[in-house]
């Protein structure tokens, strides 16, 4: 069997620590345990990354630059209707939770839990955190300005400061979700505070028949 390259080893620790960070949390899992899981000694590890925090800032980036992709060239297309875009987005948060699939472990945001587990004196995990938060509120900004464009609200609604409160809504449901571990809850609660908070004209909200 071929040896792995450092690209090969890189890309597999930041894949397995968001895997394992997301599913545990942020003060749990250690460079120990991220090692053992990727099949690689710790001398390999701190070849790659300077430290954790350095694995999962990086980590996070890879992951946001794929989800953005999804964004930029399916869920949010410009050929896309924003009614639609609004429903894939939905989906991609369920799916990103494992609940589009069957399973029913909610695990929150890895981002989010990350930063609240590392402390204040973290900066670099406080600090892609935000970037994680802001970038999500832009791509909710711009639904919420498809969304007006195309007449589908029921009244006039600041794009930004609704954007903002969509991305900390969707943050905290998460937070409630991992600690109550109620997948029908959070589906229902996802699909309608999303509606409620836009104001989506009813012909185009739909009723989530597995919730």
């Amino acid at each position: 069997m071929a040896a792995s390259s450092p690209v090969d080893t890189r890309q597999n620790l930041m894949q397995i620590a968001i895997e394992l960070i997301w599913h545990s949390n942020y003060d749990n899992v250690g460079i120990a345990e991220i090692c053992k899981q990727a099949g690689v000694t710790k001398g390999a590890f701190y070849h790659h990354f300077v430290s954790k925090a350095d694995l999962f800032v990086r980590a996070c980036v890879g992951e946001w630059e794929s989800v953005r992709a999804r964004l930029d060239e399916d869920i949010l297309a410009p050929d896309v209707p924003a009614p639609q875009q609004l429903e894939n987005v939905i989906e991609l948060l369920l799916e990103q939770q494992g609940c589009a699939d069957g399973r029913t472990q909610i695990h929150g945001c890895p981002f989010f839990t990350a930063a609240a587990q590392a402390g204040c004196d973290d900066n670099e995990v406080r600090s892609v955190a935000i970037t994680m938060s802001d970038n999500g509120t832009a791509y909710f900004t711009a639904l919420v300005r498809n969304l007006v464009a195309e007449e589908c609200l029921l009244a006039a609604i600041d794009a930004e400061q609704t954007g903002r409160i969509l991305q900390q809504f969707v943050l905290g449901l998460l937070m409630h979700g991992r600690i109550h571990q109620d997948v029908q809850q959070m589906r229902r609660d996802l699909r309608q505070g999303l509606y409620q908070i836009v104001g989506l004209q009813p012909r185009y909200r739909q009723t989530d028949v597995r919730a």
